[in-house]
């Protein structure tokens, strides 16, 4: 994807999202980004479900001194409380995030597939597209902020597809509780709309991932794999990930499924 694109492509999300709250105060926190944090930090979990794609709750994120302090130490960022460097330091972690994930993923496809487990392969091939798309966002953002970008050499180990499904699920799990919720206060603190819609699209699609780790789990263990998909369907713009069939639209980011990217093979 070329950073043109993708700039564009945040750009319309921010003025749709703005748009949609309604609100042309100036300073105004962007109110969608920061909802389904809000819903994580409270213990809610309903968003996992791919139908919750487009709920929205009218409350504002509260953030302070220690929730940027705490994020910080999280994610090895410097130690400051500056809103506008914690937010760009948390897209380089990210970015670094996505790429490790895509790349692993796209080894945990191969090695599902050399097990014979077909279906799983295709997931995992799914989610190494999806994650890549992420990181091609945040990789955008930061450029767009004037920032340096390095080279990432991911670092992982490839076991068992049943100790790399929990491995997928236990980093999603991470992202979708912790990481991308502290993310999107510290953006919002910072004021930085693409840095919100970027984090949200893949805030958002983590939490379908998780799901469908879970599920796949499930079918390895009960040896039982008719439930599982062998076609996903990706959205380019934010990566939302959807199993057999999609939309006429996509349900985070409104792209339109023509320009879908589709996963039928590991070699997709």
């Amino acid at each position: 994807m070329k950073k043109p694109l993708i700039i564009l492509a945040l750009s319309a999300a921010v003025a749709i999202l703005q748009s949609c709250s309604g609100n042309s105060q100036s300073g105004q926190n962007m109110q969608t980004p920061i909802t389904d944090s809000t819903a994580i930090a409270s213990g809610n979990t309903k968003g996992e479900n791919e139908g919750s794609e487009n709920e929205s709750d009218e409350k504002n994120a509260k953030s302070s001194s220690t929730s940027a302090t705490g994020t910080a130490a999280n994610t090895g960022a410097a130690a400051t409380t500056n809103p506008n460097d914690l937010n760009l330091q948390n897209l380089q972690d990210a970015y670094k995030g996505e790429t490790t994930a895509s790349a692993k993923y796209a080894a945990y496809s191969k090695k599902a597939e050399q097990e014979g487990f077909h279906a799983i392969a295709i997931l995992f091939k799914a989610a190494s597209t999806s994650e890549n798309i992420h990181a091609n966002n945040h990789r955008a953002v930061l450029e767009e902020s004037g920032q340096k970008v390095p080279a990432i050499k991911p670092e992982f180990t490839v076991k068992t597809t049943k100790e790399n499904l929990n491995d997928a699920i236990t980093g999603e799990g991470y992202e979708i509780s912790t990481m991308y919720p502290e993310f999107l206060v510290i953006a919002n603190d910072a004021g930085n709309q693409l840095s919100l819609v970027s984090l949200n699209y893949a805030y958002k699609t983590e939490k379908k991932h998780k799901v469908l780790y879970e599920k796949a789990l499930a079918a390895l263990e009960s040896n039982s794999f008719s439930s599982l998909a062998t076609v996903y369907y990706i959205c380019p713009t934010c990566g939302n990930t959807y199993e057999t069939t999609s939309p006429k639209r996509c349900g985070i980011s409104m792209t339109s499924s023509e320009k879908f990217v589709k996963i039928s093979s590991i070699n997709s």
